[in-house]
């Protein structure tokens, strides 16, 4: 694992502003982003998995390892990889697939506590993989809002409890209003994440700055944006016989651009 992407992965974390850690979800869409700027990037196991004709968890651990190494490599920017609830049943595999994460490239890593069982659909898989050597910065995610619990006092336990057992930073995805995400913020003393995209939660990143949120991502948002940019296009050829599509589309020359010339 690179130490100094590693380092500076984790410094940005601590600065006074918030930073927006977006989501590619193949080695062009990492490319481009790094392009524009980002310091970081993420992993999003659903927008690869769309890119394999398949929904969110339906792709296997070896195939989003391969994946992952694919991005960590195809820029000098440090990737956190999205792990899903670390494609293993008992703590020791779950360990393995984020001591596997890390040899793949990646400076960090997030854990769901979501079992995909409706009978017992929250777990606690933090300590599982807390004995990664540092500076591996694991993200530990309250995933209860996702899953029929809409709870806020049970995710601030959750997130209680994993940064008690050593999360370096500390999420829920679902958080709905600013009032929650202060609410978060204020009763844990690690870094927070802030998911945005969705619809309905309209916050700027001075705005959540302001509140104390220290990373911002998007998940698989930017690539159904893509998907759905390209669903209209597809659309409107099916059922109108149209291609105005076209005029929003980025220009060849533009790619060419940014992506770098062909090899000669």
């Amino acid at each position: 694992m690179p130490t100094q992407k590693s380092e500076a992965f984790r410094a940005l974390h601590h600065a006074p502003r918030a930073f927006i850690i977006p989501n590619p979800w193949d080695i062009g869409t990492a490319k481009l982003l790094a392009g524009m700027g980002f310091q970081a990037l993420a992993t999003t196991s659903a927008g690869y998995a769309y890119t394999r004709g398949l929904s969110d968890y339906q792709v296997g651990r070896d195939q989003m390892l391969a994946h992952i190494k694919e991005l960590a490599a195809a820029t000098d920017l440090p990737v956190s990889a999205d792990m899903e609830s670390g494609y293993a049943d008992t703590l020791d595999g779950i360990a393995e697939t984020y001591r596997l994460t890390a040899q793949a490239g990646a400076v960090g890593a997030s854990i769901e506590d979501a079992t995909g069982r409706a009978d017992d659909p929250i777990f606690d898989p933090v300590e599982a993989v807390r004995a990664l050597p540092a500076p591996f910065t694991l993200t530990a995610r309250a995933e209860n809002h996702l899953h029929g619990r809409s709870d806020l006092n049970d995710t601030i336990r959750r997130l209680q409890a994993y940064q008690e057992a050593g999360a370096d930073v500390l999420y829920a995805p679902g958080l709905r209003t600013r009032e929650e995400i202060q609410a978060v913020v204020s009763s844990v003393d690690r870094p927070v994440n802030v998911l945005m995209g969705a619809p309905g939660l309209r916050l700027s990143v001075d705005e959540l700055s302001e509140i104390g949120v220290k990373r911002i991502s998007v998940g698989s948002a930017l690539s159904r944006a893509a998907f759905g940019a390209f669903l209209r296009a597809g659309r409107e050829m099916a059922e109108r016989g149209t291609f105005t599509f076209g005029e929003d589309a980025v220009s060849y020359a533009d790619m060419a651009r940014l992506l770098g010339p062909r090899p000669s």
